[in-house]
């Protein structure tokens, strides 16, 4: 399950592609908009900055703006950055792998090879869809 801060890392993100331009936006306006709280906000939208994908200017007329090359980056990436490993069973994890304690064979066990097609299938749309892809598949 997506936990509700990447969900409202991706609603932020997708508000500031969504601009014309790219001053710097408050907080407080992001927050209103998209329905979030301003104080888990800010500790989001800090990791998205610590990770590099915001830039931030302090003062008046200060907030956070999204650098450019977030908007060619894969969403998946936004996901890492913030959840860790994508797959939803640690034996199937491409760069998070764990055995699992109570499993013989992977290959025997069918819970395993389920979630390999589905880390598969979500792989596939998050690393094929970039930040710019994703906002305008909401506007088209």
């Amino acid at each position: 399950m997506l936990s509700r801060k990447t969900k409202y890392a991706l609603k932020a993100l997708s508000h500031l592609a969504r601009r014309k331009t790219n001053d710097p936006v408050q907080i407080s306006v992001i927050s209103e908009s998209e329905n979030i709280s301003q104080k888990f906000l800010e500790s989001i939208l800090l990791s998205l900055k610590k990770a590099g994908y915001l830039g931030s200017k302090k003062g008046k007329g200060g907030g956070y703006y999204l650098l450019e090359k977030s908007r060619t980056t894969p969403i998946a990436s936004f996901y890492r950055s913030l959840e860790g490993p994508i797959a939803m069973v640690p034996c199937v994890s491409l760069n998070f792998y764990e055995k699992c304690e109570d499993c013989n064979d992977e290959d025997e066990c069918d819970v395993h090879n389920l979630m390999i097609q589905v880390r598969d299938k979500t792989l596939s749309i998050l690393e094929n869809t970039t930040l710019e892809e994703f906002v305008a598949n909401q506007t088209s």
